[in-house]
């Protein structure tokens, strides 16, 4: 795949749209009552276990574009969670599905969608302030790998978390070939995306990918009371070492991304993904 057919693509650049109209019920965006400098961002799909789409994907967007131009004195930090009993169960199984169809596996077009679909999460990245993930549920797939791309994550003790792509078919994608292994080194890295196998929340912070492990029912309150320590300190402090301590996790994500989405259109164009969709309709474990 030639670099130079991304030109435009560049991640997380500000301004891109995705076709069709918002749905604002997707995501809610409120203010911590305590500390209205405290944002949270919460995905409201709990019926679908807060499972990620492209309709999602615009929403978010369109709040963290509206988040990036409030200054100081409106925002200081972001909390991230999910409603219901799941974080985020991942990809839509329909939008994967949608992804295998012959007019969608010739040329770039799959190559394209993932990288606007990753782009359209990982734009958190965009902002300025502190992004804590209150994983207060199971995530994932690209619900647990976005996460990744956040500060700090603190999730329940009993929520299950996995990048199970390869258990699906699919290479791993949403820039986790890139942060995990930041986090826990190659080898677990290699381990947890080869295998796509779960861990548990204990497990995730004995790893270190996450900073606590706590009962559900404390996340998100831990995440706030973390998030309003943070914005009662200089905001141009946080801010500038906000910048330094992403510019090296920055340094190389574009070109994970792009490797993530061209393995992911092979994937859609093999058989493997389509007995890994069937198997999960069908209730049982896939015969690759």
């Amino acid at each position: 795949m030639q670099r130079k057919l991304f030109g435009v693509c560049r991640l997380l650049r500000p301004g891109f749209r995705w076709g069709y109209a918002s749905n604002a019920d997707l995501i809610t965006l409120s203010r911590d009552h305590e500390v209205p400098t405290v944002a949270v961002l919460q995905f409201n799909q709990p019926d679908k276990l807060n499972a990620l789409t492209e309709a999602m994907g615009h929403r978010f967007t369109e709040i963290i574009e509206q988040l990036c131009t409030e200054n100081s004195e409106q925002l200081r930090a972001v909390v991230l969670t999910g409603a219901g009993k799941a974080f985020s169960a991942g990809g839509d199984l329909a939008f994967l599905q949608h992804r295998t169809e012959p007019d969608m596996t010739v040329g770039d077009a799959n190559v394209r969608t993932m990288l606007r679909f990753y782009e359209s999460f990982l734009c958190v990245r965009r902002l300025p302030v502190p992004v804590i993930s209150a994983i207060n549920g199971h995530a994932i797939g690209a619900g647990f790998a976005m996460t990744l791309a956040t500060d700090i994550r603190i999730v329940a003790n009993e929520a299950k978390l996995a990048l199970n792509f390869t258990q699906l078919g699919l290479h791993p994608g949403m820039g986790s070939t890139h942060f995990l292994p930041l986090l826990v080194g190659h080898q677990n890295a290699s381990f947890m995306l080869l295998s796509g196998g779960q861990i548990s929340g204990v497990e995730a912070k004995d790893m270190g990918i996450a900073l606590r492990a706590v009962p559900k029912e404390t996340v998100l309150p831990d995440a706030l009371a973390m998030a309003r320590t943070m914005a009662k300190a200089s905001p141009v402090a946080v801010r500038t070492t906000l910048l330094t301590l992403r510019a090296e996790r920055n340094r190389g994500l574009e070109d994970a991304l792009i490797r993530e989405a061209d393995a992911q259109a092979q994937c859609y164009a093999a058989p493997d993904l389509l007995r890994g969709l069937k198997a999960i309709k069908d209730k049982h474990p896939p015969a690759f």
